[in-house]
């Protein structure tokens, strides 16, 4: 009989001693890794059986959890490992089995000079009041990079920091700041409720682990507009299709007074890749907008698609394009020419702008 238990600890702790971002846990497959972006399959380890992943997914649920997971055929929550490291967990079905993806969360939070963002990063964290944003694809580092901006804010400032996340993913060890961190489920039975209370706990900063509807980005709007400092993270592409999804997720008599309110209170959008570096591991490649009466005036007159001019035209305001970091980043000769290719959203922009720096 196996010890699903033990034997869940034993791919987690080689998943943490890898350095893999992730483990997949699925029928019909060996346990899977994420190292620096690629799958890798354990060779050791059996190929799983239905029984297998069941045991390893209920091994993992307290009795709650897996009455909804049951109810609801998905779950959402954190766990951790013999307090050695912790875990943003989704369990699911698929085809009728059982099936888990585990992120390994980063025990220490690191500086944005550690995560070698660039260094005007920093500058969102000094603001008090308005909206930044930090988006891009799914595994590209959003939450990590969201963590480290808090966390600046914690160590330097003396606020009311409070979190709503679902799950919490990194935790905040409290210094010059109050972190009050909530997570649904746990400390409030729903997403909403936490962002509807949120304004009613005395906060100078708010950090939403996720935008994920209409309701979640009006309350961010209003709280950012009523003095707060606010973060949250989106999965879009760039600032401009950022500006765009928030805008057309509201209906569309409701959009001109979300444009207006938009401009005045969104502040900036950091939007990242993570790119493979030559020498292994991973590094940051950023789109970096401040918002400037330029930008404004262009989110209330609707012309968004003129935003990714103005990021352009700004080097020397501190914004920044992709394809610039991306450029930079080969011209450093950290990253190839052809991942930066990948990662960009205009590969033959790109090559003109490398043939000019």
């Amino acid at each position: 009989m196996i010890d699903y238990a033990q034997k869940l600890n034993e791919l987690l702790l080689t998943t943490a001693r890898q350095g893999a971002s992730d483990l997949h846990i699925a029928v019909g497959r060996k346990p899977i890794i994420r190292i620096d972006g690629i799958l890798i399959g354990l060779q050791k380890e059996a190929i799983l059986t239905p029984e297998d992943t069941q045991g390893l997914v209920l091994a993992m649920l307290k009795p709650e959890q897996k009455e909804k997971f049951l109810k609801y055929g998905d779950l959402d929550f954190s766990y951790s490992f013999e307090d050695k490291a912790r875990f943003r967990v989704n369990v699911f079905f698929q085809k009728g089995y059982m099936a888990a993806a585990l992120r390994l969360i980063q025990a220490e939070i690191k500086t944005i000079e550690e995560l070698r963002l660039p260094p005007i990063v920093r500058e969102f964290t000094k603001l008090n009041q308005g909206f930044v944003l930090v988006v891009g694809p799914a595994g590209q580092g959003k939450s990590t990079t969201l963590a480290s901006m808090v966390d600046e804010i914690n160590h330097k400032r003396t606020e009311h920091i409070i979190t709503v996340e679902d799950p919490i993913e990194y935790l905040f060890v409290q210094d010059r700041s109050i972190v009050s961190q909530r997570e649904v489920r746990s400390d409030a039975p729903t997403f909403h409720r936490a962002l509807r209370s949120v304004l009613r706990q005395d906060p100078d900063v708010i950090m939403i682990g996720e935008m994920r509807d209409r309701e979640s980005i009006a309350t961010a709007m209003t709280a950012a507009e009523t003095g707060h400092l606010v973060f949250s993270t989106l999965h879009t592409n760039s600032a401009s299709q950022t500006i765009d999804r928030i805008i057309d997720s509201f209906p569309s008599d409701q959009q001109s007074q979300v444009s207006s309110q938009l401009s005045a209170t969104l502040v900036g959008i950091v939007s990242q890749r993570l790119v493979p570096r030559i020498e292994g591991g991973r590094v940051p490649a950023c789109e970096i907008m401040f918002m400037n009466s330029a930008i404004r005036n262009l989110i209330r007159e609707k012309k968004i698609y003129q935003i990714d001019l103005v990021i352009e035209t700004s080097l020397q305001d501190g914004m920044m394009t992709l394809n610039r970091s991306l450029a930079e980043l080969v011209k450093r000769k950290e990253i190839s020419l052809e991942n930066a290719e990948l990662a960009s959203l205009n590969p033959s922009e790109l090559r003109i702008l490398l043939e000019r720096i």
